[in-house]
């Protein structure tokens, strides 16, 4: 088996679960920095923090939709995981990116 060989021709899937990361994280970000108060039913400075949750949430539920709908079976761990990794460093850069709001 040769290296990468099982992400080969699934990395438009990968690339669309990350920019469902980026767009849910480009959400949340705008709206924590444009003075939104509640998220989800939470009040608290920190509720953005599960606001990003549920947008890093859509995103594992998305790579899950992708790789199942593409209906390959090799390499599904790994283009899954490939897309879920890629996800949670995106949502990971929008926590760092929000928290003067959040601690602010």
């Amino acid at each position: 088996m040769r290296a990468g060989s099982e992400t080969r021709g699934g990395w438009p899937r990968i690339v669309l679960v990350w920019a469902i990361a980026a767009a849910g994280a480009i959400l949340v970000v705008s709206g924590a920095y444009s003075g939104t108060g509640a998220w989800f039913g939470d009040a608290s400075s920190l509720g953005v923090y599960g606001a990003l949750c549920v947008a890093f949430a859509a995103s594992v539920l998305a790579a899950l939709i992708v790789e199942l709908a593409s209906r390959k079976p090799g390499g599904f761990v790994t283009r899954t995981s490939t897309s879920i990794a890629g996800a949670a460093v995106v949502m990971l850069i929008a926590a760092i990116a929000v928290a003067p709001a959040a601690f602010g």
